[in-house]
């Protein structure tokens, strides 16, 4: 049970929000951040969830120092939204699913503080992505809680997030368990747009064609039949036809 501490000291600790530290190592840890962040949040709009990135989690009350910042989390049976930063003893849930995209650099950190911390909290699953291949074999290592204890998994699936995870690229890719739909990143929605858009244009285009060949159409039926009912048309053997015939 996590203690909490009177209202009136509790009001005077300052909990920061930011750390003027970069929210990256380098482009393609940011865009494999931004992306994922925007995948799921995307993905979860209609839950009671959210997903946050790169700010503080807080998980020991009236110590402000004992924090990190994982690069995405999302937290279930939550108001969904945004936050400066989020208090476990506040929301009463801890982060259901973390991803950190980890690099050479920060493996020790990643691969030993943060799992025995995440492991300590509960957190259910912990992914560690590597854009660059720099250290994490086929670039995507995850772990499932079991009792606990952090287990690898070997199935490249969240069970909580009922997604399958695919390395394309530098980025993860997320598809859906019950329909094996992927989830659409930035660029992929506006090709998509364009497509549609491409589509619907060709498609009127065509049928003003189509409505132009039935108005000359129209058009010449109506001379020939002007041309049929006209007194010279009629003295004309080769067009003597009853124009009422003309359809």
């Amino acid at each position: 049970m996590t203690a909490t501490l009177p209202v009136g000291i509790e009001s005077e600790i300052f909990y920061p929000s930011a750390d003027d530290q970069p929210v990256a190592e380098t482009y393609d840890h940011l865009y494999a951040l931004l992306t994922t962040l925007e995948v799921l949040k995307q993905y979860l709009a209609d839950r009671q969830a959210t997903v946050l990135g790169n700010q503080f989690l807080y998980y020991a009350q009236g110590f402000p120092k004992l924090r990190v910042a994982p690069d995405v989390m999302v937290i279930f049976d939550v108001p969904p939204g945004g936050r400066d930063n989020y208090k476990i003893w506040e929301e009463g849930q801890v982060p259901t699913v973390i991803f950190e995209m980890t690099s050479f650099g920060t493996k020790g950190q990643d691969e030993i503080f943060k799992k025995t911390l995440y492991e300590q909290l509960g957190v259910k699953e912990y992914w560690l992505f590597d854009p660059k291949g720099e250290w994490v074999e086929q670039q995507l290592r995850g772990y499932r809680l079991r009792g606990e204890i952090y287990e690898p998994i070997q199935d490249g699936r969240s069970e909580p997030l009922q997604l399958r995870l695919v390395i394309e690229g530098r980025l993860i890719g997320f598809y859906r368990e019950d329909t094996g739909e992927k989830l659409l990143i930035t660029d992929e929605l506006a090709q998509v747009l364009r497509q549609e858009v491409l589509a619907r244009q060709q498609a009127e285009v065509l049928a003003e064609q189509e409505r132009q060949r039935a108005e000359q159409a129209e058009l010449q039926i109506e001379q020939l039949k002007a041309r049929l009912r006209s007194p010279l048309a009629l003295a004309e053997p080769s067009l003597n036809v009853d124009p009422d015939t003309i359809q």
